[in-house]
């Protein structure tokens, strides 16, 4: 028996449709929860302390689907610049995904761009050089785009990992 080719493509393009599932706007879907921000231990650079901007947090799927494949990204900005001053990428959960209305385990991600200074790590945030920065997150699933989930000040202390 032969199927028509416009019959043929329907039918492909029904599977694939159902196979994909729902869209979830993650802005609505995903939320941030226990939040926690501030300044890392760096290292040492060429003698000098060195601390880099950090956040923790938790996702907590309150959308009716499963988020497969699930992703996230923080990049972080001086206060008052538009440009990256670092990133970092996480891969939340492979494809068992997030079922709805659970959350993960704290996530803390941290910039490789910070300050350094033969001051001690908590002197610098009293350095008239010092600029606060912020950290922007954001989150994918599947084969979807980067969703922009929040965004958060880093406050001014210093945090173990």
């Amino acid at each position: 028996m032969r199927v028509p080719p416009g019959r043929l493509l329907l039918v492909l393009a029904a599977a694939l449709a159902w196979g994909c599932g729902p869209e979830v706007d993650l802005s609505k879907g995903l939320e941030v929860v226990d939040v926690s921000t501030g300044w890392s231990d760096g290292g040492m650079v060429n003698g000098q302390n060195k601390i880099v901007p950090s956040i923790t947090f938790k996702l907590k799927n309150v959308s009716e689907h499963s988020l497969k494949a699930l992703q996230t990204n923080v990049v972080f900005r001086q206060d008052g610049k538009t440009d990256e001053w670092g990133s970092q990428f996480s891969i939340v959960r492979g494809s068992e995904g997030l079922a709805p209305g659970e959350t993960t385990e704290p996530i803390t991600l941290s910039s490789r761009q910070g300050y350094t200074s033969a001051a001690t790590k908590a002197e610098m945030f009293a350095n008239r050089e010092f600029v606060d920065a912020k950290a922007d997150l954001f989150a994918k699933y599947a084969s979807l785009q980067w969703k922009r989930i929040g965004d958060v000040p880093v406050e001014r202390r210093l945090v173990t990992r």
